[in-house]
Parts: C-alpha cells; structure tokens; sequence
C-alpha cells in the first residue's frame, strides 16, 4: 500500500513539473533571443551566450532545446565546422516538432553546403527547404529560407535566379527586420556587381554600409565596402577605392571570416600594385594568400598570386616570378574548374528536378488513368447493377404476366369446365373425366358405379318461389354432394336440375348406399334460409359396371332408367339397375308435371 501510494505522489510530481515546464525559464527565453540576435555581429559574444544556454539546459523546455541545438549548429558552420554543423540541423529537422526551426535548421545546411562547395547537396537540399519554409509560420523563417537559396544561387553562379530571390525577399515577404534587410540588401548589390549591372551611385551602398555598422554586423559592412571599391574602381577613382578598404582593416579582420580578409587584402594588393607600392602590394597578397581557406579555387587566391608573380616579374626576380606564376596558373585554373563544377552542380540538380518533375507528371498521368479506370468500373458496375435491375423487372414483369395468363387460362379452363351456378363440372367436363376414370377402372379390373339423381318437383319451386330459389337449392344440392364425395369421385351438373355422381372403385350396393345416403341428406336441406318453407327431395337412378359394362353411355342409359322407375314409384327414392329389371318405360296416365319429362333428357343428350 505504502509503495502505491508513494507512487502516486512521484507520477504527481512529474506531471506537475511536465505542466511547468513550458512557464519555468524565462531566462533561458531572454538568452536565445539576444543569442539569436548577436549571432555573427560578436562572436564573442555569441559564444559566452552559448555556454550560459548550456548550462541553464536543465530548465529549458523541448521548444528552447530545439533553438539551443539551432544556434550550436550555426556556431559550428561559422567556425568552419561545416560536418558537425550538418548533422546536427539535420537531426534536429529529422526529430524536431518546430516548423520553424526545422526550416532555419534546412536554410542553415544550404548556408554551408555553398560555404563547403558542395554545391549539388546544397541545391538537393533547396528542394527540402522549398517544401519546410511553406510550413512554417513566421515570415522571418521563410526570408531566412529566401535569403538561403539566393545567396546559393550567387554562390554557384546562377545569378540571375539569385537576384530574382532576393528581390522576392525585399518585396514580398512583409516587414524585414533591419538585421535581415542589412544582409538582403548587401546580397543583392553583389548580385548586381557580378551580372554588371550595380549602378554607379555610392549613396546606395554607403547607406548599406552604415546601416550595417549600427547593427554591429561589421562582416557585412566590409562587404558593402568592398563594392564600394569596386564602384570607385569602376570610374577610375582608385585612391578613394583603396581608402574605403585600407581605414577599416581592423574592423574587417576582427571578423575572423577569411574569404573575406582574403578577398578584401587581394583586392588591396591589387590596388598598390595599380599604384606602383610592390612591397605594399606583396604584403597585402601575402596576407590573402594565408588567410584563405583550404580551397584553392577562389577568386582572391588568383589574384594575389597573379599580384606576387608581377612584382617578382617588376623586380627582375625570374625564379619567384616563376614559382608565382605556377602557384597564379594552379589557382587559377582550380578556380576555372570550381566555376565549371558549379555550373556541372547546377545543371545536374537541375536535370535530377527535371526527371522528378517528369516523373511526378508520369505519377499524374498514370494516377489520372487510374481514376478513369475507377470511373470506368464503377460505369460498368452501376451499368451491370442496371442491366440486373431491368433483366430482375423484366422477369418480374414476364413472371408476373405469366401468372396473369396463368391465371386466366386457370379461370378460363375453370369457366369452360365448370358449372358457373354450381360450381359442379359442367356436362362437357363431367363427360371427360368420366371416361378417364373409367377407362382407369377398366384396365385396373376395379369397380366403377354410377348415380344419376333429380330434383323432385323442382319446376314447381321455380313456378312458386322464383328463380332465385330455384338457384338456391341447385346451390345447396351441389354443396351438400361436394360433402360427401371423395377426392376420386367425379359429380357434375348435366342440366337443369338434372345431376350425376361417378364413384370411383364401387360396386352397386356400395353405389345405392351412397346415393341413399345423399338422398337423405338432400330431404335435411332446411329450406327457410330461402325465405320460404319447402321440402327438397330427389330421385336416383344407380348403374354399375358390373352389369352394365365399362362403357359411359351405357352406364348412363342404365342409371338412366333406374331414374324414372324412381319417379313413377313416388319420388324420393333410389333405385338400382338390374338386368332382369330392363324394360321400355310405359306411359305414364297421370297428369304431366313439369318435373316428370326430365328423366332421359341426359342420355338423349349424350346420345345425340
């Protein structure tokens, strides 16, 4: 319990001191950003920043590390540390969260891949701070992106696209901080210089130069003066362009920076050899030649060399004359090819931007040609999705009419085979199923029977009560038959009130007993749901095949007669067919009833 607890209060305290952290040094605030401001205007200064930073790290938020980290690798680039520095602002744009810093980090390895001559690094690397300045949200880190890729352009002699940087920079990148604009400006009248076009009035440059002197940025100053010079140089003034380099040499050299007391002491030695002063001349050479950098091919080294070899020469000394003379050729022609390799840098980058961009036009195109085809497929399914949709309305519609047809065909067949009062199989049909049944019957070697009833004194019920009742009892006749026939049976309407059942599978006594017992329930049939009283009785007449044959018009004839014995022994009876009872009928000597000429219709009908 005690450990949890304990741990508890440590995670507390850590999220507390998480919480502080970004409000705990304001210090360390106010450091970077003098730091950051003195930069290359005191170096000393700038360095015993740094070790205060260093050692107020342990207060210091993520944020101010990243600037910390920032600055050291700037010290280590203007040192002349050029791989310590690299690598440390690439770890920092590769890991940090700072979009800015991020991009100072990418303009600061362009600043040193120039400063190298490692110039296709440092155009590749253009390409990566292009893409971290568009994120960045301070103006002043896309002018230092800016600032960046002109002073590259200047340095592998692209000056044209230099010039056209640096202009954007001036004019539309917002408000330039007086320190940023001292360095713009002064690149950009290099720029001028080097395409021939710096215009010949001073006062330009010398407000240049005394804006930067109050910035305390004396390295740019000196550059400022050494166009100068080369201003006064051009309209043939060139005591006044020795003047505004020789007074300053103090400032220029406390600078540290050597191609610029290189350049400045070249132009120097150039200037009292103008002037007829060879031992002034040699020293000022002398010193751009030890004060440059580890590059042979720069522009200063050529000229003091070319300086040392024409004194000699002026002084008859053949052997030093010679040895500058080698020492001004190897210069000179390193610098030639430095020139070369910067123009070999560019167009390589150059035709590496134009195959990725080729490329990123193939990725389009092949992208844009896969959209078409995900267009095209998605057509083509919503076109296949259509086609089912209409081939499923289609056969919904060929379904649906056909169980239309269906069932008309099935009320067509119905209305041709079926008594339409009844309900009962019409005479036609009754007549076909019958024959089909019987002709089973006869190759079975099964019984057959059949009953023929009619309605007694139905004409009278039609004469006293309306056709209307009339067709009641038909109705309540069909459907007291449907009762108690079998799915086998066969009962139809053969006419009037005239009506015949096949029964499948019986003999003559099975056949009476039927017709027996529908009798007796044709007598229960209650008549008062007519709205009249009346009794409903029927005579039956029963034929078999046993006796008459598998034949219909003979099983009809039979059962025929049985019939109308039934009638003339008093109706409401049923009477079987027997050999030895066949007889012709015998006239009837009563009165003629309406009902009493049905018997025999049928069979004449079937047999006409």
């Amino acid at each position: 319990m005690k450990r949890w607890l304990m741990a508890q209060v440590l995670v507390a305290v850590l999220l507390c001191t998480a919480s502080l952290a970004p409000f705990a040094s304001p210090r360390v605030h106010a450091l970077l950003q003098e730091a950051d401001q003195v930069r290359s205007g005191d170096p000393l200064r700038f360095s015993r920043l740094l070790g205060e930073l260093d050692q107020a790290r342990g207060t210091a938020t993520r944020d101010q590390l990243e600037k910390l980290r920032f600055l050291h690798a700037y010290a280590d680039i203007y040192a002349g540390r050029c791989n310590e520095g690299v690598r440390e602002a690439t770890q920092l744009i590769e890991s940090g969260r700072d979009a800015d810093v991020k991009a100072r980090s990418s303009a600061l390895i362009v600043n040193c891949y120039g400063l190298s001559r490692e110039f296709i690094q440092g155009l590749r690397e253009l390409e990566r701070l292009s893409i971290l300045a568009a994120r960045a949200s301070k103006d002043e880190t896309r002018q230092h992106a800016l600032y960046a890729a002109a002073s590259l352009y200047n340095q592998v002699g692209q000056y044209q696209l230099g010039l056209r940087e640096v202009d954007k920079l001036l004019e539309t990148t917002g408000e330039l901080s007086p320190r940023d604009r001292c360095f713009s400006e002064q690149l950009r009248l290099d720029l001028l210089e080097r395409l021939g076009k710096l215009p010949s009035d001073e006062a330009p440059v010398r407000r240049l130069i005394e804006q930067c002197t109050a910035l305390n940025e004396p390295m740019v100053a000196s550059f400022g003066r050494i166009v100068l010079a080369h201003q006064r140089l051009a309209v043939g003034q060139p005591a006044k362009a020795r003047a505004a380099l020789q007074g300053h040499l103090p400032e220029i050299e406390s600078t540290r920076y050597p191609r610029l007391i290189s350049g400045v002491h070249a132009l120097l030695a150039e200037l009292a050899l103008a002037e007829g002063s060879l031992e002034l001349a040699e020293s000022h050479a002398g010193k751009a030649i030890s004060s440059g950098t580890s590059n042979r091919g720069i522009l200063p080294l050529v000229r003091a060399n070319k300086v040392l070899y024409e004194v000699a020469q002026r002084r008859g000394d053949l052997a030093n004359a010679f040895k500058h003379y080698r020492a001004f050729a190897e210069a000179d022609k390193a610098y030639l090819n430095e020139v070369k390799t910067r123009e070999l840098a560019y167009q390589i980058v150059r035709q590496e931007t134009q195959q990725k961009n080729q490329q990123i036009e193939l990725l389009k195109g092949q992208n844009e040609v896969l959209r078409l085809q995900q267009r095209v497929e998605r057509q083509a399914t919503q076109n296949s999705r259509l086609m089912v949709a209409l081939l499923a309305l289609l056969v919904a519609s060929v379904g649906y009419w056909a169980y239309k047809i269906k069932r008309m065909h099935v009320s067509l067949r119905r209305f041709a085979e079926t008594d339409a009062l009844t309900g009962l199989c019409n005479r036609h049909h009754f007549t076909l199923q019958a024959e089909k049944s019987i002709a089973r019957c006869a190759k079975a070697g099964e019984p057959v029977a059949l009953v023929m009833f009619d309605l007694d004194h139905f004409k009278s019920i039609n004469d006293n009560y309306g056709h209307v009742t009339g067709d009641w009892v038909l109705k309540q006749v069909a459907d007291t038959c449907k009762a108690f026939c079998r799915s086998i049976d066969h009962i139809g309407r053969l006419g009037g009130e005239e009506f015949a059942i096949l029964l499948h599978g019986c003999d003559l006594e099975a056949a009476t007993r039927l017709a027996e017992d529908c009798r007796v329930r044709l007598t229960q049939i209650d008549s008062r749901d007519s709205g009249h009283a009346f009794r409903v009785t029927a005579s039956f007449g029963v034929s078999a095949a046993s006796l008459s044959g598998y034949d219909l018009a003979r099983l009809l004839s039979h059962a025929d007669q049985m019939l109308y014995r039934a009638k003339r022994d008093g109706r409401n009876c049923v009477r079987g067919y027997v050999i030895d009872t066949a007889f012709a009928p015998l006239p009837d000597t009563s009165p003629l009833r309406g009902d009493d000429i049905a018997p025999g219709k049928a069979l004449r009908g079937l047999r006409t």
